[in-house]
């Protein structure tokens, strides 16, 4: 079965998809907008292109429908998707909370029809370096994850920064930031996450948050975010008893640090400091730490479209089960919560 793609909603997004998923073999057949000028321009991409969500999922040379359209409209377009017999991707988040990506998946189910959500960034370059280091005991025991992603672009834009339509950043780079984590760790529970909201720059929506988790295996992670720190952090940094991983930006320029045999050697002796006397906290010696390449590694955001053809051809499973989206947002609610009581909130039982 080859995908047939109808696209509803022909935004940022929207335009992404109809560009790059034809690599993985995806038939863009056709689209969605009921803004005119979205509506011209994907006729002059030479695409089929239709006024009214009704009219697309008539077409019967759609077979699955990708939701492009602000976060408050997924659970209304999945829903009716599904009762017209089309396999359903949604972009992130997949719902506004639980009770509506419960509605969702049930509809699916109900009418026997595919559900996933397109949470693209698990094939990011960066992230991955970082979960092979975890998965390959690269740094020993891995005590620490951070993850940050900051920004001096400050405001937000169009649908974005209204509540009422799923803005903010919880819902957009907050839904990945989390996924990346659970992802990077699919066995270890959260035990219990502390969260701090913030709206630094808007008034409906948040543009700031930190959420800590303290996962099961032992990992603290720490995801920070925000539209206006302008001195930008590493994107990752990760730490275990054997070394330190350090990947600076989504370019992944960074490097792996381990202990030296010199460091391991030295005597301990009180080290007189610009801050006085230390001896925890002196600078390391030259040859105290010993720096080494990132791992590497291959990605292509294009292989979600190519499982979610194996899963419809019934050879693979999914890459993103629902079950998964469901728990990404369910810590989102837990985030929430704790940011509004100001205490951590216990999380899945150990």
């Amino acid at each position: 079965m080859k995908i047939q793609l109808g696209i509803i909603g022909f935004g940022g997004m929207g335009k992404w998809h109809a560009q790059n998923a034809p690599r993985a073999d995806v038939e863009i057949a056709a689209v969605c907008d009921i803004d005119e000028v979205k509506q011209n321009e994907a006729v002059q991409m030479g695409l089929r292109m239709y006024k009214t969500v009704d009219e697309l999922l008539s077409d019967p040379e759609v077979n699955t429908v990708i939701l492009t359209v602000p976060n408050h409209l997924h659970k209304e377009m999945c829903i009716k998707a599904a009762r017209a017999g089309k396999n359903v991707i949604t972009e992130k988040p997949a719902a506004m909370d639980v009770a509506e990506l419960d509605a969702m998946e049930a509809a699916c189910k109900e009418a026997g029809v595919f559900f996933t959500s397109h949470q693209n960034r698990r094939w990011d370059k960066d992230m991955l370096i970082v979960k092979k280091a975890y998965d390959e005991r690269l740094l020993g025991n891995i005590f620490t994850i951070e993850s940050k992603l900051h920004s001096g672009n400050g405001y937000m834009h169009e649908w974005h920064i209204y509540k009422k339509y799923g803005g903010g950043m919880i819902y957009d780079w907050g839904v990945h930031l989390i996924d990346q984590i659970l992802f990077m760790m699919p066995d270890a529970r959260v035990l219990s996450l502390y969260a701090d909201i913030k709206n630094v720059l808007h008034e409906e929506v948040d543009d700031y948050f930190k959420i800590i988790m303290k996962m099961s295996n032992g990992v603290t992670a720490h995801i920070e975010l925000s539209t206006y720190i302008l001195d930008y952090q590493p994107r990752w940094l990760a730490g275990g008893d054997k070394g330190t991983l350090v990947v600076k930006s989504f370019g992944c320029d960074g490097y792996l640090l381990r202990t030296g045999k010199l460091l391991e050697k030295l005597p301990p002796q009180i080290t007189e400091t610009e801050a006085g006397p230390t001896r925890q906290f002196a600078p390391v010696p030259p040859g105290g730490i010993e720096e080494f390449p990132l791992p590497e590694v291959k990605t292509d955001w294009i292989d979600f479209y190519r499982n979610v053809t194996g899963v419809l051809n019934g050879t693979e499973e999914s890459v993103i089960k629902i079950s998964e989206v469901r728990r990404v947002l369910a810590v989102m609610e837990a985030a929430r919560k704790s940011a509004e009581t100001g205490v951590a909130v216990e999380f899945e039982k150990a």
